[in-house]
Order: structure tokens, then C-alpha cells, then sequence
């Protein structure tokens, strides 16, 4: 299999085309481009299910990898190597299932420089797909930080008022923790003379027992890996960057942020940080755990508090990732598969509230819950879909956000890493509170007397309608998969099963 035949290259790489496709449609074809675009979005979700197929789900190793020589100085061996196992699978699909998502959105919502959008959109995929599939330190990182760019690009021109703040401070914020990660990629690789993944886990444990590594440089190189990986999470208290970037974000930028960049924070800790530094992970395990916790208490709490119903959703998401931080760090099968499950299910439900609210925005132009209120009357079928996919947020039994949350409660409960259960009682009273936040801005903005923002929009010259037949094929998608995790998870399970005790056998 060569590199342009291997299916994982075909789905890293064919948004390409795409990006070559637009390149060649003269001017600003406005429609063209945004087919172009969703065609080429559509065919790279058609190669990752074709990728799935190919996928044997009871092998915990690598599958369907590639790895050609690619750097060879001065005795530092750089490959580039690509892989998938059940700890990032289900990661790429999620990446590609959202992308045509997003892009759908746009449709009304982008009206100015359609084919830079698009261009960058398309480079961001294949950079988010990189990450999930590097199998290879440095080439990791290059793919790392190549996300920075279209997205800095995405906030900076098509976000809100105060878009170039957000979008600088986004773009600082990521670059500073991964400078540290950057070092210790480079004394790994040098001490164990190889930057690949796999054969880091074999050398690695040898340079440990032997002393090359002392156990204070393990840790320093784990909060070093830590501090990239936390900032994109973002784990409290380095997550001031966060609402910012997603209120002046445009809508398909806000799921995308949501859906799978702050994923690629808490896929470095599970690729990384605990197979790579097993001790230290050990180790630090308490101390993320709480850091995790005080993390869903005040992203719950701060988001009650708001009266932008876009930064609401946006503190969720600190809290919601929370969760997922508690089951990665409580180091047993239960916590890490409801955490992996949890970064889907955020996908999913953060992505579809996102969508929600920028469709309501393009013809409100405001966010404020204030304004708002009997919306369920007005728009049936937008109250209903916002309904479904607000209970799949804050956990509901029967909806996705329920499995993974109990799954993490479950395992951070009889953690010995972790060695309380109060984190998982606490984490609880998050799940609380979530419904209490959540509730809120769904009474406030759907139910009692109608808000005056049905007046607002009359001096528009154009009444309040309900989704039309794009929006509505936009967000059906999300909610089969809101209902399906919910109610029949187990595929999701399996998926993930052998690889997540394949990494737990890796700190014994």
C-alpha cells in the first residue's frame, strides 16, 4: 500500500482537492463554491466510513498505518507515520461527519469572501484529521499547530464585533503551551533516539528503569506535554480563552472549536501523556482529577450567570470537558471508554446547540435571552430539535450525554487512582447543575409570554419563521446520533475496548 493508495492518507488528505477544486472556480461563484466545498467535505466522510470498514475492532494495535522516511539529520530518525487504533477512531469520523455539517450552515450565514472560507475550512480538516492519525512526535506537532492557522483565519475575518481580540488571543494562548510541548518532543526523541509513537512505548520504559529518565524528568516532560494539551481543552483555569473565541466566532467555526478542536486536547492526554509517562500520569492523577472538578462546578456556575445564550453554551462546554478530563484521569477501562464516549457525545450535543443558536441568530441578529420567549409557540419545530438536544446536554437517560457521564462517574467512583470518591460525588452535583443551567435558558427563550424579539424582527420587513428544509437537514444528522449513542451504545464500546486496555496494561 503506498502513499497515495492507503486509506488513511485518502481521508487526511483528499480536503485537498477540494481546496484545488476552489482554487479553480473564477470570482466569487458564491453557490458553486459552497458545493465544491460540501462535496469535497462529503466524499472525506465517505472514505472514513470506507476507512471504518477496513477497521478490525478487536485489535488494541495500529491498523491501516503508513510509515515512510521523512527526516533523517544528524541521527534524528522523523518519519512520516500514520495510524488508527480505537483510542482515535472514532475521533476521525467525528471530524468528518462534522465538517460537511458545519459547512452546510454557512449557506446564509458566510455572504462575504465565500472562497477563503471555504479554503481555509477545508485546510482545517486535514489538519484536525493529522492529529488524530500522527503516529510520529514531530509530525504530530506539525499538525498541531497547522490547526492554529485556518482557524485564527476563521475567527479573525468572519467573527463578531470583536474578532481579531478573540482570535489573537486564541492563537497566543495555544502557541505558548505547545512552545513547551515543542521542547519536550525534542528531548524525548533525542534521548530515545526515535520520535515514533510505537517505538517510544517500547524504549521508553527501558530508559526509566535504567535511569536515563529520572522520575522528576518524567514528570516535567508530562506537565510540559499537560500544558499544550490543557490550554486546548481547556482545562480550569487556562480556559479564558474559550468564550471569547466561540462568541466571535461564525456558527460553523463555533462547532468545529467545539466538536473537535478542544477534542484534540483531550485525545493528547490519552495518545500521550498516560501511555508515554505512565508514573508521572499516576502520579498527577489526583491533581487533575480536582482540577477536572472544580472545572465542571464552575463552568456550570458560569454559565448560569450569562445572558448571551452563545456564551452559555460556550462555559458549558468547560464543564462538559471537565467530565471527560475526570474519566481520562481515573486510569481504569470504565473512566477512559466514558471518557473517549464523552468527547463524542460533546461533539454532538455542543455542535448541535451551536447550530441552533446561529440559525436563530441569522435572523435575529441577537443573542440575548433577555429578548427572547415563547419561541416554542412561534417555531414548533425549532423548539422541539432545541429541546432534544438541551436534555442530550445535561445528561438526560435515553440520550447520549447520559452513557458517558455515567460511564466517567462510574469509573472516577471506584478510581484508585484518583483514591476518593468524593471527586465523583461532586462531578455529580455538575450533572445538577447542568440541568439547572440548561433549563433556564430553555424557559427563558422558548416558554411564558412572547419575548420582543417578535417585534424586533417585524422592523426587519419579515416575520419570525421556523426551520426551513436546509436547517432541518443540517441538524437531523446530530440527532440520530444523539439517540443511537443514548440508547444503543455498545458498537461505540467495542470500538474502543481493546485499545483502552491495551493502554492500561501500559502502566501496570
Amino acid at each position: 500500500m503506498n502513499f497515495l493508495t492507503n486509506p488513511l492518507n485518502l481521508v487526511i488528505f483528499f480536503p485537498l482537492v477540494g481546496v484545488l477544486a476552489l482554487l479553480l472556480i473564477p470570482g466569487e461563484k458564491k453557490t458553486a463554491l459552497r458545493w465544491t466545498a460540501l462535496a469535497a467535505s462529503l466524499v472525506t466522510f465517505g472514505l472514513s466510513i470506507w476507512m471504518l470498514t477496513l477497521f478490525d475492532k478487536s485489535n488494541p494495535d495500529l491498523q491501516l498505518g503508513l510509515t515512510l522516511p521523512w527526516i533523517q539529520v544528524a541521527g534524528w530518525n522523523i518519519n512520516y507515520a500514520v495510524g488508527v487504533d480505537g483510542l482515535s477512531i472514532l475521533l476521525v469520523l467525528l471530524t468528518t461527519f462534522l465538517s460537511p455539517i458545519s459547512i452546510l450552515s454557512t449557506w446564509k450565514a458566510v455572504e462575504e469572501r465565500v472562497k477563503d472560507f471555504m479554503l481555509f475550512f477545508l485546510l482545517l480538516e486535514v489538519g484536525m484529521l493529522g492529529v488524530f492519525m500522527a503516529q510520529d512526535l514531530f509530525l504530530f506537532y506539525i499538525f498541531w499547530e497547522f490547526t492554529l492557522v485556518p482557524m485564527y483565519f476563521l475567527i479573525g475575518i468572519w467573527g463578531g464585533p470583536r474578532r481579531i481580540y478573540a482570535a489573537i488571543k486564541f492563537f497566543l494562548y495555544t502557541m505558548a503551551g505547545s512552545i513547551l510541548m515543542l521542547l519536550a518532543i525534542l528531548f524525548v526523541g533525542i534521548k530515545a533516539g526515535s520520535f515514533s509513537v510505537p517505538d517510544l512505548m517500547t524504549i521508553l520504559p527501558g530508559l526509566y528503569a535504567n535511569g536515563t529518565i529520572a522520575p522528576a524528568t518524567q514528570m516535567w516532560l508530562f506537565l510540559a506535554f499537560a500544558a499544550a494539551f490543557a490550554i486546548k481543552v481547556p482545562m480550569w483555569p487556562l480556559h479564558s480563552w474559550l468564550p471569547d473565541a466561540h462568541v466571535e466566532a461564525p456558527t460553523a467555526g463555533s462547532v468545529i472549536l467545539a466538536g473537535v478542536l478542544l477534542k484534540m486536547g483531550t485525545y493528547g492526554f490519552v495518545r500521550f501523556n498516560i501511555p508515554l509517562f505512565p508514573n508521572a500520569a499516576v502520579e498527577a492523577a489526583p491533581w487533575i482529577a480536582g482540577l477536572a472538578v472544580i472545572g465542571i462546578i464552575y463552568g456550570a456556575a458560569v454559565s448560569f450567570a450569562q445572558k448571551d445564550v452563545k456564551k452559555l453554551v460556550a462555559y458549558s462546554s468547560v464543564s462538559h470537558l471537565g467530565f471527560v478530563m475526570l474519566g481520562l484521569f481515573a486510569l481504569n477501562s470504565q473512566g477512559i471508554q466514558g471518557g473517549i464516549l464523552q468527547m463524542i457525545n460533546h461533539g454532538l450535543s455542543t455542535g448541535a446547540l451551536f447550530l441552533l443558536v446561529g440559525m436563530i441568530y441569522e435572523q435575529t441578529h441577537t443573542r440575548e435571552m433577555a429578548v427572547y420567549g415563547g419561541l416554542w409557540k412561534i417555531t414548533p419545530v425549532f423548539g422541539s430539535i432545541m429541546l432534544v438536544v438541551s436534555l442530550s446536554s445535561m445528561g438526560l437517560p435515553g440520550l447520549n450525554g447520559f452513557v458517558g457521564e455515567f460511564t466517567i462517574l462510574l469509573g472516577a467512583f471506584g478510581s484508585q487512582a484518583i483514591g476518593s470518591p468524593w471527586f465523583a460525588g461532586l462531578a455529580a452535583a455538575g450533572v445538577i447543575m447542568a440541568a439547572v443551567y440548561i433549563l433556564y435558558m430553555f424557559q427563558k427563550m422558548f416558554l411564558g409570554p412572547e419575548g420582543s424579539i417578535v417585534e424586533e424582527v417585524k422592523k426587519h420587513g419579515h416575520a419570525l419563521r421556523d426551520l426551513n428544509a436546509r436547517e432541518i437537514i443540517t441538524i437531523v444528522p446530530l440527532l440520530v446520533f444523539i439517540f443511537w449513542i443514548g440508547l444503543y451504545p455498545k458498537p461505540f464500546f467495542e470500538l474502543m475496548a481493546p485499545a483502552v486496555e491495551k493502554l492500561l496494561s501500559a502502566l501496570h
